[in-house]
């Protein structure tokens, strides 16, 4: 990946948080609460997702590329974590402030690698290898994911028809 590369994702990284808010803004408590009709997230479900992925998935993996020798990386079971935490039962904004400062901390670490660091690898379950190089790639294909089904929930919470989305994004990263 070259530094242009790198910079046009460190960017998009960077701009999700804000995306999330702004949405936010536009919808009432209820509404964030509300399920997709076709199943998948609440809106403060995906909040709340990406912001533990965010922690214990993507800042987990990178502190252990970077500092271990080829490290063993677990996936992150966003199903799972959002049954047992009860996403859907928390705080918006705590959820969209958790995350803003995940996603600021992992893209501050991931701005001060060296070269060599990018180069760092390990193995991720059911993934296999994965570089540090990979990980801002990966991150950002996540949050393109999550952003489409929001905003398909928001067409939908808006009344709009939207066209449906065959299979929500699975939430184990």
């Amino acid at each position: 990946m070259n530094r242009r590369e790198l910079e046009t994702l460190m960017l998009t990284l960077e701009s999700t948080p804000a995306l999330l808010a702004r949405a936010a803004a536009a919808l009432s408590l209820a509404q964030t609460r509300r399920s997709p009709k076709n199943g998948g997230f609440s809106f403060v479900e995906h909040v709340w997702h990406l912001a533990d992925l965010e922690r214990e998935g993507y800042g987990v993996r990178i502190r252990r590329l970077l500092n271990e020798e080829t490290p063993m990386l677990s996936n992150f079971d966003g199903d799972r974590v959002a049954r047992e935490r009860a996403y859907g039962q928390r705080d918006l904004f705590e959820g969209l402030t958790a995350f803003a400062r995940a996603r600021h901390a992992n893209v501050v670490i991931l701005r001060e690698a060296s070269a060599d660091d990018w180069k760092r690898d390990g193995e991720q379950e059911a993934v296999g290898r994965v570089a540090l190089s990979d990980v801002p790639r990966m991150m950002t294909e996540h949050d393109r994911a999550h952003t489409t089904e929001i905003a398909y929930l928001l067409s939908e919470l808006s009344g709009e028809t939207a066209p449906a989305i065959s299979q929500p994004a699975s939430a184990v990263a």
